[in-house]
């Protein structure tokens, strides 16, 4: 009896261990707000890519410079990806967030990927204020982009300055400032969706002024997967 009240314990012990893990590891992973439920006409897999390629890509990939001096990804790569079932609609609705749609489509696993795409070494101490990457939607979720690789590409640099000088920070405030566009019915979703694919940088001195006289608090890309 001894032998298996002993094995009886251990087996106890054994499931409340996982029972604590699943539990850990659930409220680490993405769980969308209750509120996203509403929006039952989104798909998250539906993609539609600004041009075709074949990922992985039989090259490496090189980003190149935007008209601001700011690095860009390679088109041949990074093209852009929009999710045609996040309409203007659903997105200028004030219950949507993007955490509705994050990480459905890839694995963190796979976004990772990209990294090796353009031969970029992963950074460690990657998050706070060492982070010095970020796996970037060229067309933000708050856009409408499409949660797939076509739409990912490893944004890092430059070292030495502080946080909020790193160009994913300079691009998080052109993503804000295009919703707010949008939003406010100043420019077409589809127009701010081909134009940042095309070149983030050329809003940057219209990112600043706007996000100067408005409230910008631009929901973090991709906060996990960096």
């Amino acid at each position: 009896m001894m032998k298996l009240d002993r094995i009886g314990s251990t087996t106890l012990l054994c499931l409340c261990l996982l029972g604590t893990w699943n539990l850990a590891h659930a409220q680490a992973t993405h769980e969308a707000p209750a509120q996203c439920a509403k929006f039952t006409t989104i798909d998250h897999k539906a993609s539609q890519p600004l041009q075709g390629v074949t990922l992985p890509p039989a090259r490496d990939c090189a980003p190149r410079t935007g008209s601001k001096g700011f690095l860009i990804p390679d088109p041949t790569c990074t093209p852009g990806a929009i999710n045609p079932t996040l309409t203007a609609a659903v997105l200028k609705d004030p219950e949507f967030t993007t955490k509705c749609v994050r990480n459905e489509t890839t694995t963190e696993e796979q976004k990772n990927s990209t990294y090796g795409w353009y031969h970029i070494k992963h950074p460690a101490h990657n998050e706070g204020a060492t982070q010095t990457c970020e796996l970037d939607h060229l067309i933000s979720l708050e856009l409408g982009g499409a949660d797939t690789l076509d739409n990912l590409w490893p944004q890092c640099g430059p070292d030495g300055v502080p946080l909020n000088e790193r160009f994913f920070k300079h691009k998080d405030l052109v993503e804000d400032h295009l919703a707010v566009m949008v939003k406010e019915g100043k420019m077409e979703l589809a127009e701010a969706q081909q134009q940042i694919a095309r070149d983030w940088t050329q809003f940057i001195d219209a990112a600043k002024t706007t996000c100067s006289t408005k409230h910008c608090k631009p929901e973090p890309d991709h906060p996990e997967g960096k």
